[in-house]
């Protein structure tokens, strides 16, 4: 009789309703043992769980003696997996046979409550190695550490105790400290008496400060370095004990030719071929404990179709002509930046676009297209917007998309990154080439710069696809990513893990990263997914390696305060801007103020018709310098990114069909353009979602990330309709061109020179003095109105006035001329008054 240990929720929490039946796959290493084609399958037909009812899935099988991990995939992918104690994307289970045995699986859907047959036998579940003397052994059930022998191979023993400070002699996890430091290399058995053995495995020694020390490597010669004589690799696996380079002549060999590596110093592995590598494909092996893992260089430049290899190229030979020669257009202070975010494949893939090259970094290049109605497209209705950095959604080698499939429709946001130092290969003419997709991307932003227009990369290191699968874990498990107490993978917000940005080696990578991106590719900026993930002296340690190249360079990111094992001090979020001089952050408050809390969506904001706003407008207008320091600490406008709308969540338009269903087209799309006044009239830098000029629509989806392109392309016949509108947003950009008084660079600057007088309920109303920042304006007025009628304010002198924007029109073109201290701003509208005259 098969007795089974009984794990909460695992036959318990039952529903009264059947579940829908789901592809759930036992994944792990012991799918080969299992008859799988290789681990880690989450498609694999021979380890799919059978259903039994009540949301319970179990599988049998029977493994040789061994260890093994595993976890449970559901549908056929990554993207919904479970781990240690339920956990989603949670750590690997373990598993040490001392024998062969029929082992059964257990699965509760309800729950999430994972279980095996073996977990009710007294055996060592786990043995990691935690400090350079302390091992932690975690057992099925208790055992007395005062009646039961411990030993460790070849290793004395100072003292053995409960891991926990508050737990008794009878507990199932205990801590051994030795006499000796351990050798991370080396790969030690415990026993426990009665409970068999088991081989140690690296535990939370890596996250140490002594590793750290020990390991980091400061050298700029990780992954290859080419030349036609031969070609150089090193590799950092500080705890591997063998390392071998593998090499392959095609992307799609199954074998290759195994060539063991030196160790070099500092956990470095190096190789050296002699003669002419180009052309040909490489992995790394490595061997640690007793398991062996074969991984894609995480310092590779190029690699295969679909990034499972990297590719030996001479990058001097990517370079398209002229390149040595491109030049970036000026940019005097971070606030004359207007940003314009995009995704390559929107841009073109629609068939309106009139682009050939649908889809991919050349189409961005083309010049002359045209689109309904004769209007522009593409690179020239850009540059002819006035906008001056297109910022581009991950241009980095991301999961999801199938490189070799690129004939049926696929679309992704991109943030699930693979290979963190090649473009992808979905967006190039010929993936199976990888010197293509190079050449191609340094067309695009050699085309970009010649156009005036400066290139920023939305960057994603917070977190890697999956754990197991990735480089990172395959090569140093357990460096690279936060865990929680209980050994779980910290997780969140999208991720299925944390990358550790203040480890040494971690911090490490990602400056060498942006170095190489800014250095290679000559790109202008930096958008930081997740930012508020990573820790302050990561961010600032960027900031310090990218003056170095270009101190015009930009670098913003999403500074929320997340949750994250870090200390409050040391993360890289808004409170802490104080601490991070020259890094960007969205401004969320002034989003949320000027059309509602974008996690509720019928919340309504300043445009749309809440009252009592006036106050968040106004600091939001200052670029949040004098916000409350418990929410954010910018010290300086070029900290801040002014914006009401980005790639996710609802579009503006979206939104107020949510919130004002009842209001006209009219009165929606005069709120919309109120919304854009307000944003390019602001202090900070302004921030556009690339269509939300033509108010861009998404048909109500507020997450499109791998939503089909008829959800995510740009409409240019929508861009035609609203032409109007399109050029209203010109205008304002026009208008923020020729003013510096609306660019002003310092705190102290706005201050003294931005000056908000009184105004009816629901208006806001500023003065500029130009003087100040050498604008030709000596005094300008701005007048937001977000009543649904007219209001009139006071002004302080009669001028003259010159208007240059109203409800309908917008630019530095003068409109009409006031002659009076009174005027009447329209409904949900805003005027932009200038007077070469002084205001008394």
């Amino acid at each position: 009789m098969l007795i089974i240990q009984l794990v909460p929720g695992l036959f318990t929490d039952r529903v009264s309703a059947e579940s829908a039946i789901k592809q759930v796959v036992l994944v792990g290493t012991l799918q080969t043992e299992l008859g799988s084609g290789g681990d880690w399958d989450p498609s694999s037909s021979k380890t799919k769980m059978d259903y039994q009812g009540n949301g319970l899935y179990s599988f049998t099988g029977t493994l040789p003696a061994g260890k093994y991990e595993y976890k449970i995939a559901i549908g056929g992918s990554w993207d919904e997996n479970y781990g240690e104690n339920g956990v989603p994307g949670g750590s690997n289970i373990q598993l040490n046979l001392s024998k062969q045995k029929e082992v059964t699986f257990y699965y509760n859907d309800n729950t999430h409550a994972i279980s095996d047959s073996v977990q009710s036998e007294p055996a060592i579940k786990r043995a990691t190695i935690d400090t350079f003397n302390e091992v932690t052994i975690t057992t099925t059930v208790p055992f007395d550490i005062k009646k039961q022998k411990v030993e460790i191979n070849g290793v004395k023993i100072k003292n053995v105790s409960p891991s926990s400070e508050d737990g008794g002699n009878i507990t199932n996890q205990v801590k051994i400290t030795t006499e000796q430091e351990l050798n991370l290399k080396k790969t030690y058995t415990v026993k426990v008496e009665n409970y068999g053995e088991a081989n140690t495995e690296i535990g939370k020694v890596v996250g140490s400060k002594k590793f750290d020390d020990l390991f980091y490597y400061d050298g700029n010669d990780l992954g290859n370095a080419y030349e036609p004589s031969g070609t150089k690799f090193r590799l950092w696996a500080p705890i591997a004990s063998k390392a071998k380079l593998v090499i392959y002549k095609k992307w799609n060999d199954k074998t290759g030719t195994e060539i063991p590596m030196k160790q070099g110093e500092k956990g470095t592995w190096i190789a050296e071929l002699k003669g002419d590598q180009k052309g040909n494909f490489y992995t790394y092996k490595v061997q640690n404990g007793s398991n062996w893992a074969e991984a894609v260089d995480p310092y590779v430049r190029a690699t295969s179709v679909n990034g499972d290899k990297g590719a030996i190229v001479d990058l001097h030979k990517t370079n398209p002509k002229g390149w040595n020669r491109d030049k970036k257009p000026k940019l005097k202070n971070p606030e004359d930046s207007t940003i314009y975010e995009l995704h390559v494949r929107d841009l073109s893939i629609q068939s309106e676009s009139g682009i050939k090259n649908k889809g991919k970094y050349l189409g961005l290049a083309e010049r002359g297209t045209r689109g309904p109605k004769d209007v522009t497209t593409g690179l020239d209705y850009i540059k002819d917007l006035g906008v001056t950095h297109v910022q581009l959604l991950p241009i980095a080698d991301f999961e999801y998309i199938d490189e070799t499939k690129l004939n049926e429709p696929q679309y992704n946001w991109g943030y699930a990154t693979e290979n963190f130092n090649v473009p992808e290969g979905s967006f190039s003419t010929n993936p199976y080439e990888p010197t293509v997709r190079i050449t191609e991307l340094k067309q695009m932003i050699q085309t970009l710069h010649d156009n005036d227009l400066r290139v920023v990369m939305d960057v994603v290191y917070n977190h890697t696809y999956n754990t197991a699968g990735s480089s990172f874990q395959k090569l140093v498990p357990g460096y690279y990513y936060r865990y929680n107490e209980d050994g779980t993978l910290v997780n969140g917000y999208g991720a299925v893990n944390h990358t550790a940005s203040e480890r040494k080696m971690v911090r490490k990578f990602m400056v060498d990263s942006v170095k190489y991106w800014a250095e290679e590719y000559h790109v202008d900026g930096f958008r930081f997914d997740l930012m508020g993930l990573h820790d302050v002296e990561t961010m600032n340690a960027i900031r310090k390696v990218v003056n170095k190249i270009d101190p015009s360079i930009i670098i913003h990111g999403e500074g929320w305060d997340l949750d994250t094992p870090l200390a409050p001090q040391l993360k890289a979020n808004q409170k802490n801007a104080y601490k991070m001089k020259g890094i960007g952050h969205f401004n969320d408050d002034i989003r949320d103020s000027l059309k509602g809390y974008v996690f509720d969506e019928h919340d309504k904001g300043f445009i749309n018709g809440m009252q009592n706003f006036e106050e968040r407008m106004k600091k939001g207008i200052m670029a949040g310098v004098d916000y409350d320091t418990q929410v954010s600490t910018y010290q300086d406008p070029e900290q801040v990114l002014t914006y009401f709308e980005a790639h996710d969540n609802h579009t503006l338009w979206d939104k107020l069909e949510l919130t004002n269903p009842d209001d006209s087209e009219q009165v929606r799309k005069q709120m919309h353009k109120l919304a854009s006044s307000i944003i390019l009239t602001s202090q900070g830098i302004p921030f556009l979602h690339a269509g939300q000029e033509f108010m861009r629509t998404k048909y109500g989806d507020h997450n499109s990330y791998a939503s089909p392109d008829s959800i995510n392309q740009l409409d240019w016949a929508r861009r035609a309709a609203f032409d109007k509108e399109v050029k209203y947003t010109k205008g304002l950009l026009e208008l923020r061109s020729n003013h510096p008084a609306f660019r002003m660079t310092t705190a102290e600057q706005i201050r003294k020179n931005l000056t908000f007088i009184n105004a009816p309920k629901n208006v806001v109303v500023f003065t500029l003095d130009g003087r100040a920042s050498g604008d030709k304006a000596k005094q300008l007025i701005v007048a937001h109105n977000a009543n649904k009628k007219s209001a009139e304010i006071t002004l302080p002198s009669k001028g003259p006035w010159k208007v240059l924007v109203d409800g309908n029109r917008a630019g530095n073109k003068v409109l009409y001329v006031i002659k009076d201290n009174k005027i009447t701003v329209p409904a949900l509208s805003t005027l932009v008054l200038e007077t070469g005259s002084s205001i008394k």
